[in-house]
């Protein structure tokens, strides 16, 4: 979440023109050097090949996402918050929900 950089190592120029029409970025030095950093992987996504993926369990999204939020649970740690800070939250919610009419019954 950092602001790019706008200069000629980032503008690529000269890798743009090195690879010919039909051809791929990946065997240029440039895309080389920045591949490990320059690419988002989100938390879900599976780059195995089919095998691989298949000996590894064969987990589809919904069973890595069903991994992930149970772990997050196992290993969260409730915050420490000063007793007043909290009960003055609690107040808040309750007197919001009161208003929007969700109160309990």
């Amino acid at each position: 979440l950092r602001p790019i950089e706008v200069n000629e190592a980032e503008l690529a120029v000269e890798a743009l023109g090195a690879v010919p029409t039909g051809g791929h970025f990946f065997g240029e030095p440039h895309t080389l050097e920045r591949y490990a950093t320059a690419f988002y992987q989100p938390m879900l996504s599976n780059w195995q090949n089919y095998e691989a993926w298949q000996e590894a369990g064969g987990l589809d999204a919904t069973a890595r996402a069903t991994r992930l939020w149970k772990k997050a649970l196992e290993d969260y740690v409730e915050p420490t918050i000063d007793i007043a800070v909290r009960e003055a939250l609690e107040a808040y919610v309750a007197r919001r929900k009161e208003a929007i009419g969700q109160g309990e019954p």
